[in-house]
């Protein structure tokens, strides 16, 4: 049996994704062309041999219920452990949302009571990254830390908490809204069963809500905090201007090479769509097209979901198209994010801008 178990926040509320999370959290958004978001972290679990993992959600998560199901695609669909779906809400208070990662571990504190490893990771479902956590458990062990960080080299875009490093990876401040000295945090953790269960009792019997504030401010001085540095490719999504950009990295070649590494492979829902039809006279140039798509039209630095038609004599660039939507003849599409199953109807012309992307909503017919 694994010594690490997996416990992944998936019940991020963002009000800058505007219309893409009007159905889901941000941690279930489609992303990279035919995966969601919490794939990556799901899967960079399941890669360390990782067999147990939970994952906390709280309200809009009908979406990860069907993209998740039992976890067989994971190789998580166990009768003993596996993939175990947390739906929780706080216990003072379960009408309103979590106030913080203490809080929500409050919520699940029996689900980890009976957790079987001795060790336990604490990740964030909306990070897109691809981590090594055999080798992140093997330094936190080496070290003789109470709590392994995950950072960055430096600050990734919307995070503004920092780790403060000495020589030896040991972890002299935490600083929020810093400036660029010090690490990035990637709000990924590492600590024992045991001493989990001790500050989830600490905090909940002082309200202490925050994970940041609470644990790792709060106790630095009596805490061996150490810091495992990621240098590998890492995003955060905050807004719809975060998901623009970060997806439209991903068609550059080096991007992809760091998350999608053979050693490591990201792993998601099965679908099984034939492969993709090119029509006579239609264009692709620098995009990302995934299986079972029809494209007739042109396509030029876009990312394509599963499922898409994009028709004869229609124009998609600087684009992000989700699974199953249709584009129909004559229509132009530019910096727009068309959620699944849209249908832009004959002639249209929809433009965005670059820093400003036009978002369609899921089932619209424009």
């Amino acid at each position: 049996m694994n010594r690490m178990h997996g416990i992944i926040f998936a019940y991020g509320k963002c009000e800058k994704m505007q219309g893409l999370v009007e159905h889901r959290v941000v941690d279930s958004t489609p992303y990279a062309a035919r995966y969601r978001m919490i794939d990556f972290m799901l899967s960079s679990m399941v890669n360390a041999g990782v067999m147990d993992v939970g994952i906390v959600m709280q309200d809009k998560y009908q979406s990860m219920l069907d993209h998740l199901g039992s976890g067989k695609d994971w190789d998580l669909s166990r009768k003993h452990g596996g993939l175990r779906l947390l739906p929780a809400a706080p216990k003072s208070d379960p009408s309103r949302g979590f106030r913080g990662k203490m809080e929500a571990l409050a919520a699940i504190e029996s689900y980890i009571q009976r957790i079987r490893q001795e060790y336990v990771i604490l990740a964030n479902g909306a990070l897109v990254c691809n981590m090594p956590m055999g080798d992140i458990l093997d330094e936190h062990i080496r070290s003789g830390a109470d709590i392994t960080c995950v950072c960055a080299p430096r600050r990734i875009n919307g995070q503004s908490t920092t780790y403060l490093v000495a020589g030896d990876g040991t972890i002299t401040d935490v600083v929020s809204r810093g400036g660029e000295e010090g690490c990035g945090a990637l709000e990924t953790y590492v600590m024992s069963k045991k001493l989990l269960l001790e500050l989830i009792a600490e905090c909940d019997g002082h309200n202490e809500c925050s994970f940041h504030r609470a644990v790792l401010q709060g106790m630095k001085d009596r805490l061996k905090l150490h810091a495992y540095l990621f240098t590998g490719y890492a995003a955060r999504i905050l807004s719809v201007a975060d998901y623009y950009e970060r997806s439209m990295e991903l068609l550059r070649s080096d991007v992809r090479r760091d998350l999608f590494t053979p050693e490591r492979p990201i792993r998601t829902k099965d679908r099984s769509d034939a492969s993709t039809y090119y029509g006579p006279g239609s264009k692709c140039i620098s995009s990302l097209i995934s299986d079972g798509c029809i494209i007739e039209g042109e396509v030029e630095n876009s990312i394509i979901f599963r499922g898409v038609h994009v028709a004869k004599g229609a124009k998609v660039s600087d684009c992000i198209v989700m699974q199953d939507t249709v584009i129909h003849s004559g229509v132009t599409l530019k910096y727009a994010i068309a959620d699944k199953n849209v249908t832009i109807t004959e002639g249209r012309t929809l433009m965005g801008h670059s820093s400003y992307p036009l978002v369609i909503s899921k089932f619209s017919v424009v």
